[in-house]
């Protein structure tokens, strides 16, 4: 335990007492040897908790006291498993007798006779010899302890005072807004950034630094520049990437890459994600903040920074330089005063001002220290109480090495008991992890950290304890999503440094120091399969309460090895908590009667099928989370015996069919996402009578299922907690055994509490709808969403409800008319708050009345986004007075005429604009100037006798990303005059063209036109169809940066005469699969401002260039199955260059031998080129050089004499045994950095055994995944040559008819992937338990043979 570590011990043995008088001394009275021991512990405890305030000030100068409290602490948690044991079997005691009574004698004769008898005694089966010497153990170290106390002069000394507030729960905190506090003083800084930020920069990458120590307010100033609005226009990407002290520069590229693609593949080669992120920055504006780097590495830094060009601009905040000045006293003060008075500053509490000056200055100019002291002072009005904070010795203790400040220590000593233990728990979480308020309750309630006397309304004492700690700043809000939390780095090490060894996480390869103290752990394994030797450490920590699996936020399937299920788990028995969230788990082994203890249990988007009927034997359980658990098929047939849980997720577990019997016996249910009524269940529904707790959102499914009198007796409208319900009927309305008028008498005694906020109907298959939906009472309703009625012939008059401001009308087959009827007769005001408004798929929907031309005109003030899909028969017009709307999307609506001759409110706020498959749209000529001036996104989709964009009132004018798809009929964009003015067109940036087959030319293009897509179109053959008589053409400058073009089969070149280059200014260019294209830049130079070009089947290109210019900036050559003979000259020239890749290009021989440069060369691959035969000479001088892959090419190429080059870290070969036998010769160990190796053996007959055994032939240790294929007559893998790889984690053999052995076992512990193809001897032996190879498989997360999953193998 730390300095100040106790963790709310205090609580702890509060609650531990507490156990001890509730219950546990009645149940253990009749054997008088227990009884007396506990009788001893209650005596002892209250005089330990007496001194404990004595030894926590004693502590931090006496390490003899320090050790005492980690002993305490220890048996603390030892009794409290003990008294936990006891209060569990008084439970199972009680649920058997219960039932014993209420059932029927075959019920009763499951029950153990000694439960069945008039007198019946738990102590047959519970107070074994060992329970007995526990006990005794646990007394005997009471007893020393107290011993212990008394020689180390420990005595009670009167309580904290005001600011310790003692165990009871603090006031909800006020509505201060953070943002008032946090921007104190920063505004000339942020104006200053913002400046620099928008500055012209074309020296490459710009970076500036926020250099102060932790809690300086770097990371606040960050903030306020990366969301200040004006960001948005100078940048058209920004990245926030949380650093800390691991600096991985493949975690944060790939952070960079998903936060602007987040469909990119998981990849862990350094190489492919920066150039895939260079890629996507082609000529894009990126703001980058790096928050809270360490590493000082000038390589490093380097290397992060490579992908990166002249359009990027870095934030970077740091501690390296410890300098406070960058926050000045007086600003420091007024957030103190901010936090501790809610005023700006003394002058209406001068009794405080000259020691709260005093304290200030003790806080070293840090804001985040005056924001904790400041909480903590906020409703402490005694004088004396301020003095006491500035006279704590703890301000006097060394600043540690992590940076942790003694305001802080001194922040967290005067917290209330009860938030210490849950503020101290939180260590477990990584930096910058972001949480939940509801996860991170439900982990406090199953750990046994809310505990109060008084009945807490409304969200409960889990709030309270979570909103304190947010109103202290030691959770504050993430940046990036506003609905969850993070610590600041400075309170993470706090909490670290205050939970000492009682917690401990895993971050990927880093373990902290593990013990038998250790009780609380969780873990961050990036790994998509992890195997045994990633678990060792758990084996420390045979008295674990948490083991809690966080998902890192990337993308993939995980496997867990079974050793976890079968060896580890069962053994951890005191486990509270229990997450295997996120893994491909299909069967559970029955482990759960070893686990009693467990309050917490989260399988959530695992594939199990089945839960084990041990399960329900878990009564102590209060959380289960089954949450896209979508192969589930049953919840427990015995789940009344959950009598403790409270919170039931099975959102998402759509397999799932019906509810079990026994929700009547979980009266503390307060969260049950779904109840799902079976086929003939429906006095089911009856059961949620007794389940007056629930509360938040709730949904009813099956509902086809039950009657009127059902409904009834589920009595939904006295559950006042719910805010959220949904209402679901099976999908098919056509059974005959639905009827019309009994799901209108259900849905009538559905009347749910009249606080509602959010109200999903679905199938419903009435005819009408319950009057209680318009129903004014329902006054808080903000969202409603009417989906798949497909029977209602009319809405519902939902425009009286005041707070609606989401409203979704789906799937109505029989409404031919909306109006009146929904916004309400006499409704003076409708729809006053509606802000989003859609319908879709009203297939009869012929006529909106608005009432255009009364007085009574529909007017929404207030809607921002209207949407109308799918409705093909609507004809009338649409609402005028829309000033607010900034979404309009029409689709599928193919005889509706829109038009906006009425609509000039309309188009001054719109943003975005997407119209499909519509009959016309109508722009009058007195207002066709308007262009949807402010409109950023236009796109129009599917519309078949659209010719010209211009005849029907449409402009590229105005629009900044504009989008055309699917227009056969499409000829021009723009009329001429248009063309011949294309300073009108400036705005726009992004053009996407697609399906439009008759488009055989474009306009000229827009100044500022940077990204170019065109996809599909079968008639254009030239890019840019120049005309001689157009010398304005010519003679402008094309901004192009990013060209891509995709099947356009008669394009030949993208200019027709080749005097234009269009590509001044391109970075990056794509051409896939046009058949005809013979020429690139004809009668034009290679641009020297390419930065990626990718060509892919495009057999007729046979060249791009004769020679590359000095200056290019050329960084990545890709060609796949093009007609290619030849790179260009100049090749050495190419100083920015990284990747060349040679795909399948059957007439590449060779290229230029000029060369290639060795600083930025990083990836080399030729790959099915059959006449390519020579690698180039200067290969083993390429120190850069990290991958390299030949396969398939001429079978006697061979690698050149001077050598590999030495920083390779993945290499690929195949089909080419004389590079083979050149690596055994110089002997694979020598390229120490090398982690991927894949070998094809084609021609390597010779080799029977991998490493080759007899040439003492060794891999290097740094691999982690080894690919072997096509090796004939290879018969073995020689052990001895696996001996040194620890960090091996994938393994994969294709194609080796002969192989019939692997590795011994422990050469496979850390593997995490095993994988085998076509070895047909090899896969007998490791198809099943019986093979002669499976022992050494076994505990292999994912094993796949022959492309089938044999570990985990899915349960049929």
């Amino acid at each position: 335990m730390s300095v100040i570590g106790e963790a709310a011990l205090s609580a702890f043995l509060e609650l531990l007492s507490a156990k001890l008088l509730d219950s546990v001394l009645n149940f253990v009275a009749d054997h008088r040897l227990v009884h007396q021991q506990l009788k001893l512990w209650q005596s002892i405890l209250p005089e330990i908790k007496a001194v404990l305030n004595h030894a926590e000030e004693k502590q931090i100068k006496h390490e003899g006291v320090k050790n005492w409290l980690d002993d305490l602490q220890d048996l603390a948690y030892d009794v409290d498993d003990i008294l936990d044991e006891f209060a569990y079997q008084e439970l199972r005691l009680k649920l058997q007798k219960t039932q014993a009574q209420a059932s029927s004698s075959k019920v009763r004769k499951l029950i153990p006779t000694c439960c069945t008898g008039g007198h019946f005694s738990p102590f047959s089966f519970m107070f074994n010899a060992k329970m007995i010497s526990k006990i005794q153990a646990i007394t005997d170290r009471l007893n020393s302890l107290n011993t212990r106390r008394s020689s180390l002069g420990l005595s009670e000394i009167m309580s904290q005072g005001a600011t310790s507030k003692g165990n009871k729960p603090r006031l909800q905190p006020t509505s201060l807004m953070d943002g008032a506090v946090e921007y104190v003083g920063r505004v000339d800084e942020k104006q200053e950034m913002l400046e620099l930020l928008k500055s012209k920069n074309s020296d490459g990458v710009c970076v500036l630094s926020i250099v102060g120590m932790g809690g300086m307010g770097k990371t606040t100033l960050g903030q306020l520049v990366y969301n200040d609005p004006s960001i948005k226009e100078s940048f058209d990407h920004k990245s926030w990437v949380c650093v800390s002290d691991d600096f991985d520069a493949v975690n944060i590229t790939k952070t960079i890459l998903r936060s602007l693609d987040a469909d990119s593949r998981d990849e862990n080669d350094l190489n492919l994600i920066q150039v895939k992120l260079k890629e996507k920055l082609s000529g894009k504006r990126l703001l980058l903040v790096l928050d809270d780097i360490w590493n000082e590495s000038y390589s490093d830094w380097t290397i992060l920074r490579a992908p990166f060009g002249a359009g990027t601009k870095i934030i970077v905040t740091t501690r390296l330089q410890k300098v406070s000045s960058n926050v000045d006293s007086v600003k420091v003060l007024s957030i103190f005063a901010q936090h501790a008075l809610k005023s700006r500053n003394f002058d209406g509490h001068l009794q405080f001002k000259e020691i709260g000056e005093n304290i200030v200055r003790r806080c070293n100019g840090l804001p985040l220290a005056a924001k904790a002291i400041g909480s903590l002072l906020r409703t402490v009005t005694d004088h004396s109480e301020w003095e006491k904070v500035y006279e704590s010795e703890i301000w006097d203790l060394p600043e540690d090495p992590c940076g942790l400040i003694p305001a802080l220590r001194l922040s967290y000593h005067y917290l209330p008991p009860h938030l210490k233990r849950c503020f101290a728990y939180c260590s477990i979480y990584p930096k910058d992890y972001e949480f939940e308020e509801e996860e991170i309750i439900l982990l406090w309630r199953a750990e046994g950290f809310l505990q109060s006397k008084a009945k807490i309304q409304g969200k409960g004492l889990g709030n309270q304890y979570f909103q304190d700690l947010v109103s202290r700043s030691f959770f504050q809000r993430s940046s990036e999503d506003k609905s969850r939390f993070v610590m600041h780095d400075l309170m993470n090490d706090l909490a670290q440094s205050v939970a000492g060894e009682i917690c401990c996480r895993v971050e990927g390869e880093k373990q902290q120091k593990f013990s038998h103290r250790s009780r609380h752990s969780a873990y961050v394994i990036d790994d998509w399969e992890q195997s045994v030797k990633k678990f060792e450490a758990f084996y420390q920590m045979t008295s674990l309460r948490t083991f809690l699996r966080l998902i890192a936020p990337s993308y993939g399937e995980f496997y867990l090895t079974k050793v976890v299920l079968e060896d580890l788990l069962p053994s951890l028995s005191y486990l509270r908590v229990l997450s295997l969230s996120g893994y491909e788990i299909y069967d559970l082994p029955d482990f759960f009667e070893n686990l009693k203890h467990l309050r917490y249990l989260n399988f959530s988007s695992t594939r199990i099928n089945c839960l084990p009927d041990s399960l329900c034997s878990l009564h102590h359980l209060e959380t289960l989370i089954l949450r896209d658990c979508s192969k589930l098929k049953n919840l427990p047939s015995k789940i009344g015996n959950l009598v403790n849980l409270h919170f039931l997720d099975i959102r998402g577990a759509d397999s799932i069919q019906r509810m079990p019997s026994g929700f009547n016996q979980l009266t503390k249910l307060q969260t049950l996402s779904n109840f799902v009524i079976g086929e003939g269940d429906g006095r089911l529904i009856r059961e949620l009578k007794n389940l007056s707790n629930l509360r938040g959102n709730f949904c009813l499914s099956g509902l086809e299922n039950i009657n009127g009198q059902d409904a009834r007796e589920a009595k939904l409208n006295e559950k006042l907690g719910i805010d959220g319900l949904e209402l679901q009927w099976g999908p098919d309305l056509e059974n005959n055994t639905r009827k019309t008028e009994v799901e209108e008498r259900v849905l009538d005694f559905f009347h749910p509490p009249k606080k509602l906020e959010q109200l999903i109907i679905e199938n419903y298959g009435g005819v009408k709808f319950s009057s209680w939906i318009a129903d004014s009472s329902l006054k808080n309703l903000s969202s409603l969403k009417l989906h798949n009625c497909k029977n209602c012939k009319s809405l519902p008059s939902v425009g009286r409800l005041p707070l609606l401001k989401d409203l979704s009308i789906i799937g109505f087959d029989q409404v031919q008319k909306i109006g009146v009827e929904l916004f309400g007769e006499n409704q003076l005001n409708p729809f006053a708050s509606l802000e989003i408004l859609s319908f879709e798929s009203l297939p009869n929907w012929k006529e909106w009345d608005t009432c255009e031309g009364d007085e009574k005109v529909l007017k929404l003030p207030s809607l921002r986004e209207l949407s109308i899909k799918t409705c093909p028969q609507l004809v009338g017009r649409l609402p005028t007075h829309l000033p607010s709307l900034q979404k309009f999307e029409i689709h599928g609506c193919r005889n509706l005429v829109v038009s906006i001759s009425r609509c000039a409110e309309l188009l001054s706020s719109l943003q975005t604009m997407s119209l499909s498959n519509i009959s016309k749209f109508n722009i009058p000529a007195d207002r066709t100037m308007l262009r949807f001036g402010n409109s950023e996104h236009f796109a129009i989709n599917g519309w078949e006798k659209l010719a010209s964009l211009s005849r029907y009132g449409f402009s590229l004018v105005g629009h900044r990303f504009i989008s055309v798809w699917r227009c056969p009929q499409l000829q021009s964009l723009e009329a001429e005059e248009a063309e011949l003015q294309p300073d009108k067109m400036s705005r726009v940036e992004s053009l996407e063209i697609a399906s439009c087959d008759r488009l055989n030319r474009l306009p000229q293009l827009p100044p500022n036109l940077k990204k170019l897509r065109i996809r599909k179109c079968e008639n254009l053959e030239y890019l840019v169809d120049e005309k001689e008589d157009n010398k304005s053409m010519s003679s402008t400058l094309c901004l192009l940066e990013e060209l891509s073009i995709y099947k356009c089969p008669s394009l030949m070149s993208l200019s027709s005469k080749g005097h234009k280059n269009i590509c001044n200014q391109l970075q990056l260019l794509q051409i896939y699969h046009c058949s005809k294209l013979s020429c690139l830049f004809s009668n034009t130079k290679f641009p020297i401002t390419l930065k990626y070009l990718r060509i892919w089947g495009c057999p007729m290109l046979e060249y791009i260039a004769e020679e590359f210019e000095e200056s290019a900036c050329l960084e990545s050559i890709v060609f796949f199955r093009s007609g290619i003979k030849s790179l260009p000259r100049g090749l050495d020239k190419l100083i920015h260059l990284q990747e060349i890749s040679l795909l399948s290009c059957s007439n590449l021989v060779s290229f230029e031998e000029s060369g290639l440069l060795t600083t930025s060369f990083r990836a080399f691959v030729v790959v099915g080129c059959g006449n390519f035969g020579a690698l180039p000479k200067c290969m083993a001088s390429i120190t850069s050089l990290q991958r390299l892959s030949v396969r398939n090419c001429s079978a006697d190429i061979s690698f050149p004499l001077e050598g590999f080059p030495a920083n390779l870290t993945s290499l690929a070969i195949s089909n080419a045994p004389k590079i083979y036998r050149s690596l055994v010769e110089r002997g694979l160990n020598r390229l120490t950095s090398l982690q991927e190796l894949t070998i094809g053996g084609g021609g390597c007959s010779n080799v029977v055994s991998f490493p080759e055994e007899g040439i003492g032939m060794m891999l290097p240790p740094s691999l982690t995944l080894i690919f072997l294929s096509e090796f004939e007559n290879l018969e073995y893998m020689f052990s001895e040559g696996f001996q040194d790889l620890a960090s091996l984690q994938r393994l994969e053999i294709s194609e080796c008819p002969k192989l019939i052995s692997l590795p011994e076992k422990d050469m496979l512990r850390s593997l995490g992937f095993l994988r085998i193809y076509r070895c047909p001897l090899l896969k007998e032996e490791c198809s099943s338990d019986k093979g002669r190879e499976w022992s050494k498989i076994s505990h292999i997360p994912l094993v796949r043979i022959d492309g089938k999953a044999v570990i985990p193998r899915e349960s049929d």
